[in-house]
């Protein structure tokens, strides 16, 4: 522990359950007293819970007494105070240790579920929890020799007593067989009642020996022969049918498997020595007005030091064993509290304002926990943050930075800048300049920043277009500008955002900011490959306004070049939304002035675009400019449309007023039709010709037409010269729903409930609500707001699982080579509008594609666009691709698998994060879903919140609600009975052989739609009701590819009618991830124990190794596991650990002796060391970077794990 090990040396990390020796090793001393900080001196106590003598000194390189003070003394140990002469910052690192007067159990392996304590010693955890506490006693041990004699003596005194005859024989035999009983009973880890103990202790005290407490548990645990328990639970396990008692025996074989393979004994569960936190992690700080703030730990620890002084001189004086237990029991408690005060419910120590005191585990746990907070997430320098407004002369990959702003987060570099140009002689010096803010500092600045780039950053971060990085311009104001293009990929407004400014320093950081985040080649979206950075509001109301034709205003001019209408339209003669006609390329085309300018910015082998062009238009050009001139061009002529479109927006100056807001005529006539027909079902439904259920649906359907009507009339009345027309035509701004509810009627509400008010809101907001409308309304906004605020949070959530679960799915190699692939089947995503071009673009064929009898893709080639349409016309109804799902690639994915990389429309590269991508891709429209409610005003209509729980459903593979009924064998349907509430369906087994048909019964609630009826052949698998499937049901009676493709398609049932578009293979790698794990059916000749959950890849690597050895190999069986579960069964500790379920995660990790190779990236991130992904893997080219710097090697990934050698491990003992 105390040599110290560069993080690049350290291969592995190990973590197990730590004996009394090392705890005393690691430790500088044993703190005796509970003292912290003495009231006077305000120095640290001696033996104390601070003392430097233990810890190190306070001040650098100066002891306690200050006999030695300064760096010449370093390492000397002063004779008067016992101080080391060091840096004052080994007080973060050495710790002390308490020695204990009486062993106590850890109480991690006692409530950690399953309880180790309970599986070793196999005793209930309810009973063992009461020897612990000093409630029961447990047998420690029984001598045999001393059991037959006491049996004996029975058999004689029985004889004697029926000599005699004085009791009756029958009574006299019963009695001998109850104390024959009760002795051949007796066996080690019987737990007794005090009632029972006093009993038998004074009848056959000499026979057995029983205690309480740790104590007795740890004499227990130094019985346990580890080696000959491992051969008894194996002839066990053979011989036991009984599910329960089987799968307890397991766990205890596992458990003690693992304690012989990592060389823990048990008995370092019971600790007979604790160790003290370094000082400085639990600190204490002064207040004003003399008082302190200090870390709950000192509280804690200060009670165990307290009540174990005080048993040590219990123990010392002989006092009564019933004071001794008690102390005992109140010592138990003070260390349980220490190391974990949540575990035990309704005992927790509270502080004086009765808040649960902060413990080691809550230390560890949770968002705020050492993990979550200090490893993987740390606060920055050089940073900043401001308001964003728009920067419409910005290039795209330009940002304006306040010129204050930019000198602080430049500050070093244009401190360098000043001494090197010889203005200023030191910092200081500088410094004082700097805040003068004299002109050479500012010209300094400049300079600083003319090569450099800068990463803003937008939360919340869904996806990783979050934080892109821009080439900063020094501006004159405090706010921080954009480009007006970047703003959906940050999903950034101008009304009060604000960002967040970083400065990467070093030169492979700025490189990575050039080539990889810059926002001119971020151009596409990750999760679909469709353009992020196309035009939207302003910019597509200039466009449109300028490509329109106004009617009526056709000019019969025919022109022979363009800077003849250029010149026309200077002088007046035409208008710029007048049909022209112009001589191009030798054909006469009828266009406008306005197409014309429009088409100068575009390339010039573009192609003439002649066409009214709106938002979808606009996005079409920016998709064909990206896929024709490359990212690296395209941001040129995306800037030219932004400014034509700010421009012609301008001179439309197109705005509204109430008068352009009108009431259609044909409104009122409308309303009372409806009202007519709604009077007339509620004549039938009095006369009872229909339902009440039927009515409300009538009357709905009613309603709803009668606003689509309304809506349509809005639309005719409006007519194309109001500018309300122009502003939802060209999808800048708004939707016609919402100029229904301006104009027209507002119509049905939904109750808090979801459910939709039969009474519609008639009015429009331009005539106003009445009260009845108004507080009807209310509902909905109310709803829209609170759905909001939740599912923000549990999308959220969602997506941190996803990044969980895929972080370590990495791109690893080329071509995995493997011959199966994913069927992807037209039928199935045509039913939600998922069409098979869109699923097919971008993946690589796993097989030749024919169309007729030419092959339009070939075997392991990518499908791309045009092809994809092809094979979508020529109606094939399947196509088989290579998927994520099937990659033979071992801990990752291979190129070919995955296909495209949607950002760049090339093959993906190694070292790409696809397991990320893929997470962040399904995570961000979640979240976006459920911020729409927020959008849409709380109209009646589905709403995101039934579809995201859904996706929550499959991903963690819940048993759904609703749950549709299958059929388990083929058959037919002899009879659907109705019983009561439910619907009975009986299916009669096919006959095979000789063997009798048996009759299967299927109960479904009697709402529910069935999908059969009565004489219907049915098939194993088959859906018999309405509702979504159980996966786990899907993979036993339909199979493996069924349940990929089920999964697949029921995550895009929910997003693609969104309109969220999310490429399959984003929800392929996450199916591949719930299908990773394996149940071990027979542990052949590996480690593994029958019912283990593996992942895959691990298990072909040991079995591999198995049979290149000549042993038995491992026989497993698929499992489907949610993502919660996959993340927590991971093969590293670090990352289980810093997901959820800290504490247990330690614990199982540390009894089996786990070891960390760091393979996936928050492992990497945790210790900090490069991620083996991106730049981490490949490296950065040699060429990119100043030529000082090009000697620096980056990580490689070892693939091959090799047995961890004793230098490079640094164990974790816990």
């Amino acid at each position: 522990m105390r040599q110290s090990t560069h993080i690049r040396d350290i291969n592995y990390l190990a973590i197990k359950v730590a004996s009394p020796e090392e705890i005393l090793a690691w430790s500088y001393g044993e703190v005796i007293k509970p003292e912290t900080l003495n009231y006077r001196t305000q120095r640290p106590e001696k033996d104390g819970l601070f003392s430097e003598r233990i810890f190190g000194p306070t001040k650098d390189y100066e002891c306690y007494c200050g006999k030695y003070k300064k760096v010449r003394y370093k390492g000397v140990v002063c004779e008067r105070c016992g101080v080391e002469v060091t840096r004052s910052n080994v007080r973060r690192e050495r710790m002390g240790h308490i020695k204990l007067a009486s062993p106590v159990i850890n109480i991690w392996f006692l409530k950690t579920v399953p309880s180790k304590l309970s599986s070793m010693l196999d005793v209930p955890i309810s009973k063992l929890e009461r020897v612990v506490y000093y409630a029961a006693y447990i047998v420690t041990t029984v001598a045999e020799d001393r059991r037959k004699q006491a049996i004996q003596v029975i058999n004689e005194e029985y004889k004697a007593l029926k000599a005699k005859k004085e009791v009756d024989d029958k009574e006299l035999k019963g009695m001998r067989e109850r104390s024959k009983e009760i002795l051949r009973a007796l066996y080690p880890g019987m737990v007794l009642s005090e009632e029972e103990y006093y009993y038998l202790s004074q009848k056959f005290g000499e026979v057995f020996e029983a205690g309480r407490g740790a104590e007795a548990l740890q004499k227990l645990l130094k019985n346990v022969e580890l080696g000959k328990l491992v051969r008894k639970l194996e002839e066990e396990v053979k011989h036991t049918n009984d599910a329960g008692r089987r799968k307890k025996i397991l766990h205890r074989l596992k458990l003690s498997r693992s304690f012989i393979r990592s060389k823990i004994k048990p008995e370092w569960m019971i600790m007979t020595v604790i160790p003290v936190l370094p000082p400085e992690l639990r600190p204490m700080v002064a207040l004003d007005g003399g008082r302190y703030a200090t870390a709950d730990l000192n509280d804690l620890y200060r009670r165990v030091i307290n009540r174990n002084n005080r048993l040590k001189k219990l123990i010392d004086l002989n006092s009564p064993d019933v004071i001794l237990t008690n102390e005992k029991r109140m010592l138990q408690e003070a260390i349980d509290a220490l190391i974990d005060n949540n575990a035990r419910t309704g005992s927790q120590v509270l502080s004086t304002r009765r808040r649960p005191l902060k413990s080691l585990a809550d230390m560890l746990k949770g968002k705020q926990g050492r993990f979550r907070q200090n490893l993987l997430g740390k606060r920055v320098d050089y940073s900043a943050r401001s308001v964003i407004v728009v920067g419409p002369d910005l290039k795209l990959n330009q940002c304006g930075l306040p010129k204050n702003l930019a000198l602080e987060i430049f500050r070093p570099f244009v401190i360098n800048k000043i001494i090197e140009g010889g203005i200023a002689y030191n910092i200081k010096q500088a410094n004082r300049y700097i805040e003068q803010g004299i002109p050479e500092v500012w010209a300094a600045l400049e300079e600083v920043i003319e090569n450099k780039m800068v990463l803003l950053n937008r939360a919340p971060t869904l996806h990783r277009l979050g934080i892109q990085a821009f080439q900063p311009i020094l501006i004159e104001d405090l706010a921080i500008r954009i480009h007006p293009l970047v703003c959906s990929a940050f999903n950034a407004d101008f009304d009060g955002d604000q960002m967040a400014v970083h400065l990467p320093l070093t030169e492979e950081a700025q490189y990575e900011c050039r080539e990889l985040m810059n926002a001119s080649k971020n151009l596409l979206k990750p999760s679909s490959g469709e353009p992020i950075v196309s035009p939207t509001q302003d910019i597509v109301l200039g466009v449109y306004y300028l490509t329109r034709v106004r009617e009526g205003r056709s000019m019969d001019i025919v022109f022979s070049t363009v800077d003849e209408a250029l010149l026309a339209f200077e002088q007046g003669i035409i208008n710029h939304d007048a049909l022209i006609k112009i001589s191009m390329e030798g054909d006469i085309i009828e266009t406008t002035y306005g197409r014309l300018v429009f088409n100068q910015i575009l390339p010039d082998d573009f192609g003439f675009v002649n066409e009214h062009l709106g938002k979808k238009g606009l996005t079409e050009i920016a998709a064909r400019i990206i896929k024709q001139y490359g990212t690296s061009n395209a941001h040129e002529y995306l800037d030219r449309i932004k400014d034509i479109g700010f421009k012609y927006s301008t001179y439309s100056s197109v705005s509204f007023g109430i008068t352009d807001v009108g009431i259609p005529k044909e409104k009122e006539r409308l309303i009372s039709d409806a009202e007519k027909e709604v009077v007339e079902i509620e004549s039938q439904f009095e006369e009872g010709l229909l339902t009440k259920r039927e009515r409300e649906e009538r009357v709905i359907s009613i309603w709803t037409r009668a606003r689509e009507r309304v809506g349509k009339a809005v639309l005719d009345d409006m007519g194309v010269e109001n500018p309300i027309y122009t502003i939802i035509a060209s999808k800048a701004r708004g939707s016609w729903a919402q100029s229904n509810q301006i104009m027209g009627m507002r119509g049905l509400v939904a109750n808090p409930r979801g459910e939709t008010i039969e009474l519609p809101v008639k009015s429009s907001y331009k005539e106003g609500l009445n009260v009845l409308e108004y507080f009807m309304s209310t509902h909905g906004a109310r709803k829209g707001l609170t759905d909001t605020a939740l599912k923000t949070a549990s999308a959220g959530y969602l997506t941190r699982r996803l990044v969980d679960v895929a972080q370590d799915l990495i791109v690893y190699e080329k071509d995995c080579r493997t011959r199966e692939g994913l069927e992807i089947i037209r039928a199935e995503g045509d039913e939600y509008g998922h069409t098979l071009a869109r699923r097919l673009y971008t993946r690589t064929a796993a097989d030749d594609i024919k169309i007729g009898r030419k092959i339009v893709v070939k075997s392991g080639e990518t499908i791309e666009k045009e092809t994809a349409r092809k094979i979508e016309e020529a109606d094939i109804p399947s196509v088989k691709v290579r998927s994520p799902i099937t990659c033979k690639t071992l801990y990752g994915v291979c190129s070919k698998c995955y296909g495209w990389d949607l950002t760049k429309e090339v093959m993906v590269r190694e070292g790409e994060a696809v397991g990320i991508v893929a997470a962040q891709s399904i995570g961000e429209p979640g979240t976006q879903l459920t911020m729409r409610t927020f959008h849409v005003g709380g109209i009646a209509g589905v709403d995101i919140t039934h579809g995201l729980p859904r996706v929550e459903e499959v991903f963690e593979v819940r048993i759904p609600k609703g749950q549709a009924v299958m059929n388990k064998t083929d058959g037919t349907v002899q009879s659907i009975v109705e019983k009561s509430t439910m619907r009975i369906i009986e299916v009669v087994e096919d006959k095979i052989g000789r063997k009798k048909a048996t009759v299967n019964e299927y109960s479904i609630p009697r709402g529910v739609r069935l999908f059969v009826k009565k004489n219907d052949r049915v098939i194993q698998g088959q859906l018999l009701s309405e509702g979504p499937a159980d996966l786990r049901e899907v993979l036993t009676y339909n199979g493996l590819e069924a349940l990929k493709r089920y999964i697949i398609n029921e995550v895009q049932r929910i997003y693609v009618p969104e309109g969220a578009v999310i490429n399959d293979k984003h929800i392929e790698v996450i199916v591949r991830q719930m299908l990773s794990r394996v149940v071990i059916k027979d542990s052949g000749d590996t480690d593994f124990t029958v019912g283990d959950i593996v992942d895959k890849s691990h298990l072909r690597e040991i079995n591999k190794e198995i049979k290149s050895k000549g042993g038995q190999p491992a026989k497993s069986v698929q499992h489907v596991l949610g993502v919660t579960k996959v993340a927590l069964t991971t093969e590293s500790f670090l990352s289980a650990a810093s997901f959820q379920e800290t504490s247990r995660v330690l614990v199982n990790a540390a009894v089996e002796g786990k070891i960390d190779i760091l393979r996936g990236l928050k492992e990497s991130v945790i210790i900090g060391k490069l991620i083996p992904a991106g730049t981490g893997l490949r490296g950065i080219p040699k060429e990119a970077l100043p030529q000082e710097l090009s000697e620096v090697s980056f990580g490689t990934r070892t693939d091959k794990v090799e047995e961890p050698s004793k230098t490079n491990v640094v164990r974790k003992e816990g």
